[in-house]
């Protein structure tokens, strides 16, 4: 076995060396990026932690919708309700009153919603596929 035949056996054993040295090279760089992702979003979580305070003295009230992108608002401000008309880019105050001295009640629950009604239609349905079955 001559010089060159040792060389060029020892070609591919350096070459999966380096081929694992850049593996090596890809992950520690990915593992970087993945780092500073969690370290942003942390710091992110920790500098909005701090504007949830200052809305304490701002509450929606009630919202309705007027048109596609236009929106009727009541926002309580201390003791103070705004009616505002919020659309294209714009909020507009169209009036003021002073807020009641007891909170409004939450409209009442008339079981009409699509969930409700869903799980009857299903329980119907169930009821009359059981009575069918039983009367063959």
């Amino acid at each position: 076995m001559s010089a060159s035949d040792a060389a060029q056996g020892a070609t591919p054993g350096g070459d999966n060396l380096l081929e694992l040295a850049m593996l090596g090279k890809t992950a520690l760089a990915l593992a970087v990026v993945v780092g500073i992702i969690l370290l942003c979003s942390y710091a992110l979580r920790r500098l909005n932690a701090g504007r949830g305070q200052a809305g304490r003295h701002l509450k929606v009230v009630a919202s309705a919708a007027v048109g596609q992108k236009e929106r009727v608002v009541v926002v309580q401000v201390e003791e103070t309700w705004l009616v505002l008309g919020v659309g294209g880019g714009q909020v507009n105050a169209l009036h003021h009153l002073p807020a009641p001295s007891e909170p409004p009640e939450p409209p009442a629950a008339d079981g009409g919603g699509f969930a409700t009604r869903l799980a009857s239609a299903l329980r119907q349905g169930k009821a009359r596929s059981g009575d069918d079955g039983a009367s063959s």
